[in-house]
């Protein structure tokens, strides 16, 4: 189809401009305007810090002509940038358009500055990317790195924190959105409603953003808000099996807390304590013994098994020559769909180093922390620490839509080597598969005894998984997620590229198939 072609146009046309607007947004730490008082906010960037990136993004979108109208992209309530794009002349009524929802979250972790020069000395900066190719240690970066193409296509690397996750996702929603758009009067958007997010908080709060939006949102919306199908723009590439997948589900996360308290003494006359730290040990060694034998772990054919692993721990002691009086540590758990929360916090609750503890005489508390620190633009927040799994049936029509897609407007664009591609490079086929890690996804899961407070027509064929219900999810987006969160964090622009078309290409080819 000629729509086709003008998409993979498009998308080639403005990659240099994406990759500027990407490089912009991974700067605005560095290049914050400073306050009043001439300080600058160290966490500008990071979760619950994200205005100046998204004040930068949003006039990004009006200048680049992402949206028609200045007042069709905004600053929500909690703290997201959002912004609409339709065809108000394909002859249908909104309520019977399909709304296709774009998430990609703006948050980025920790820069780590410091860690980004000790390592590379000054040639690579997580702010602003590479500034030294001829004193980069090209071995030091492999070796830091899951995935790194030849020597040879380094000039397609776009370097800095938030590049692999999740800046290019936004990146790429922006200038689909812009395509869009353009294409408009050729059928881009004919018979649907795109709804773009650039969430907040993700990386301290997984879905935070989703989870307002379906539970103070949309349960009083107009028909056309909600969605069909969210589309998560997050990293869909694997160090071994590809760049650019397309992925249909991810195992769910949760924090356990579990809080040892004791008696505190002096460390010369330890009979007279009783020691959380020696008692809270023994928990976390039977809890990771079990764990290697694969224990109590919930399995599915898609996602995987569920993990556990110890994660954080804080210790309150009056010295190091002291029995402590409290230590209190957190697993993060992953669940496999159809796990629940309340049988992972029971696995630990009866292991027998807590029982031996409780019998000791010790206090053993084993729950689920909240999160509660509240948004940039000061919305309150306070949920459990639970961040259920999901998974999209792969017949589904929005997963069919995701793959005629990317055999329209990325198969006849990449050239396989001989004998094939390796690594992360990009495939020829798309490659239908599940993350590794959690993304914005989670919010969008409501309990299934929940669901009905929504009224989701049944027409939006949204989707049970497990114990929870959600719009149809699938994800595809630049990045390979074993260079997330790593020193020295990059994205091939190639694939910046194609993730574009595919966002471009899509909303038509799924409104047609529902």
């Amino acid at each position: 189809m000629d729509l086709d072609r003008r998409v993979a146009e498009l998308a080639e046309r403005y990659r240099p401009l994406a990759v500027q607007i990407l490089r912009e947004a991974i700067r605005v730490p560095a290049g914050d305007d400073a306050d009043a008082a001439g300080e600058r906010d160290p966490l500008s960037g990071q979760s619950n810090h994200e205005g100046p990136r998204l004040h930068l993004l949003r006039r990004t979108i009006i200048d680049v002509g992402a949206v028609e109208h200045a007042d069709d992209v905004g600053i929500d309530a909690f703290g997201n940038l959002v912004w609409t794009v339709t065809d108000p002349f394909d002859g249908l009524a909104p309520q019977d358009k399909r709304v296709i929802h774009l998430d990609g979250h703006s948050d980025t972790v920790a820069p780590l500055a410091e860690q980004w020069r000790e390592k590379f000395g000054g040639a690579l900066d997580p702010f602003d990317g590479l500034r030294d190719e001829a004193g980069l240690d090209r071995a030091a970066l492999r070796a830091e790195l899951g995935y790194l193409p030849p020597d040879d296509e380094w000039q397609h690397l776009v370097f800095g924190r938030g590049a692999a996750d999740q800046l290019a996702g936004v990146v790429a929603q922006v200038v689909a959105t812009k395509i869009l758009l353009e294409l408009r009067n050729e059928g881009s958007l004919r018979g649907c409603i795109v709804r773009a997010m650039a969430t907040v908080a993700e990386e301290d709060n997984d879905g935070g953003s989703p989870r307002y939006l379906v539970r103070e949102v949309l349960p009083t919306a107009a028909p056309d808000q909600m969605p069909d199908v969210v589309i998560l723009t997050e990293g869909t590439g694997d160090a071994v099996k590809g760049a650019l997948g397309i992925y249909r589900g991810q195992r769910g996360r949760m924090q356990i807390e579990v809080v040892v308290t004791g008696r505190s003494c002096h460390g010369s006359m330890p009979e007279l304590g009783l020691n959380p730290l020696e008692y809270g040990s023994a928990i976390i060694a039977e809890a990771a013994a079990r764990h290697g034998r694969g224990e109590g772990m919930g399995d599915h054919p898609v996602v995987g098994s569920g993990t556990r692993t110890a994660s954080w721990a804080r210790l309150d002691t009056p010295s190091d020559c002291a029995v402590p009086d409290r230590f209190t540590f957190r697993f993060d758990r992953r669940l496999s769909v159809g796990e629940t929360a309340e049988q992972a916090v029971a696995q630990i609750d009866s292991l027998f180093a807590v029982a031996a503890a409780r019998t000791a005489g010790l206090t053993v508390e084993v729950g689920v922390p909240r999160y509660t620190q509240a948004t940039w633009t000061g919305h309150a927040v306070d949920n459990e620490q639970v961040y259920p799994g999901w998974i999209t049936p792969d017949d589904h029509p929005a997963v069919l839509a995701a793959v005629d897609a990317y055999r329209r407007v990325v198969t006849p664009h990449v050239v396989e080597p001989a004998g094939g591609a390796r690594g992360g490079a990009l495939r020829v086929e798309p490659r239908v598969d599940t993350w590794v890690f959690s993304t914005d996804g989670v919010g969008f899961s409501v309990p299934c005894d929940e669901a009905s407070a929504l009224a989701v027509p049944e027409h939006k064929r949204w989707v049970k998984s497990g114990n929870v219900k959600h719009p149809p999810m699938l994800g595809i987006g630049a990045g390979i997620e074993q260079n997330t969160h790593r020193i020295g964090e990059c994205v091939d622009e190639r694939e910046l590229q194609h993730a574009i078309a595919v966002l471009a290409r899509f909303p038509s080819l799924f409104a047609a198939r529902s």
